[in-house]
């Protein structure tokens, strides 16, 4: 039986090649950045005025000058005006270019404007104050935002101010998500006592919808070995990805693994040494699509779906990986199982702010009910069965 880390590295050697696409700007915000964003000129590309008020010679307030003529005024979008008189001020407005022959910008609230003449009415002031400098951001040419960054809103502004109508990013990809079993019924419906309402897939699907836009298309079939496998048939032509609940374990009704390789489907893995989401399957069909087979508990689904779906999809997109976090456990575990145990938590960083997580297993892994009152797991390594309180461990936060 696998590793954690061993089923790691065999999902992410299959991630997906899904090539690139042009979008519209405003269509490209949380999709997955393929090009560099670099500076098309200097950023700010002129020394840019950040107060309203006057500019000066500073070397004029240095000698003693307090009172200083208007020579006239700066507007924002003007084109930029020279200083007539070393011993003159200009009226300039914020975002204005700064008047040639002035170095200094002092604000309204610190002079006196009467008839023409400005009287700075402060004693001290800076050199070269309130001004953006050009280029001190960025020279013309520079990375301002690398390949690979998930489009959040300063992007898209990024994106704008270079000229970028359109942006290279990572084509989505066609991902069907598939319910088994007898026992499911749709959210609409009113189950029998021996039923339940699908959840695991609104789950999967809403974890994508959230963090990558990416609305994958819902299926559920029934205990069926044929049926299953003309569902299958069909999506396996259709889709990049496909991720499927349930009918993994060794049930007489688990029939997911039999009718995958009765397709094709080449296994790269059944079960992994890990509680909860022990029977996860994975494979792959011709290259593409890839198949996570999820077992169908709720904990043991959504578990798989953050620890190796999501890693899985990240560097499938080309997206940058997500930083590494750990937390300290708030109390003492014990776990006898040679497994690696992914224990329920409650993230807290009150104390001296360093991140602390407090157990909270619920009742194994049908308790969905659990994940609501918990926000993360915390990954307890197979080679020990005690964990200290205040020892740290790497934290999968959900919320």
């Amino acid at each position: 039986m696998l590793t954690v880390a061993e089923a790691e590295q065999i999902i992410l050697n299959h991630r997906l090649s899904l090539g690139t696409e042009q979008v519209p700007l405003m269509q490209a915000l949380g999709r997955i950045l393929r090009e560099d964003l670099r500076a098309d000129r200097d950023f700010p590309p002129f020394d840019r005025v950040t107060m309203d008020g006057i500019a000066i010679r500073h070397e004029r307030f240095a000698a003693g000058q307090r009172e200083f003529p208007v020579d006239g005024i700066q507007a924002a979008g003007a084109p930029r005006l020279t200083l007539g008189r070393p011993d003159a001020c200009v009226e300039v407005m914020t975002g204005a270019m700064l008047p040639e022959g002035t170095d200094t910008v002092i604000r309204y609230e610190d002079i006196l404007l009467n008839d023409g003449r400005a009287e700075i009415r402060i004693a001290e002031m800076a050199f070269r104050q309130n001004i953006h400098f050009q280029g001190i951001d960025r020279r013309a040419g520079d990375l301002i935002v690398p390949a690979g960054r998930k489009i959040a809103p300063p992007e898209i502004a990024t994106a704008a101010s270079i000229g970028k109508s359109t942006l290279l990013v990572a084509r989505l990809p066609r991902v069907a998500v598939v319910s088994t079993g007898d026992e499911l019924v749709d959210v609409a419906d009113s189950p029998l006592p021996h039923q339940i309402r699908r959840s695991n897939v609104y789950a999967v699907q809403a974890t994508l919808l959230e963090h990558f836009g990416l609305a994958g298309q819902l299926f559920h079939f029934t205990d069926d070995r044929d049926l299953i496998a003309k569902g299958l048939q069909d999506i396996l032509a259709e889709f990049d990805l496909v991720v499927l609940t349930g009918a993994v374990s060794e049930g007489k009704f688990d029939y997911l693994p039999e009718v995958l390789n009765a397709l094709g489907v080449e296994k790269c893995f059944h079960k992994v040494a890990q509680r909860p989401g022990k029977p996860f399957w994975f494979g792959h069909f011709k290259r593409q699509p890839v198949i996570f087979a999820l077992p169908g508990n709720p904990v043991s689904a959504f578990l798989c779906t953050w620890r190796y779906l999501m890693p899985f999809l990240r560097s499938s997109l080309g997206q940058e990986p997500a930083p590494f976090r750990t937390a300290v456990l708030g109390e003492r575990v014990v776990f006898k199982p040679r497994l690696t145990y992914f224990l329920p938590v409650k993230t807290d960083n009150a104390t001296n702010g360093i991140l602390q997580a407090f157990p909270l297993p619920g009742h194994g892994s049908g308790d969905l009910a659990n994940l609501n009152d918990a926000d993360a797991f915390l990954e307890l390594p197979l080679e020990r069965d005690i964990f200290e309180s205040g020892e740290f461990f790497p934290l999968i936060q959900y919320r």
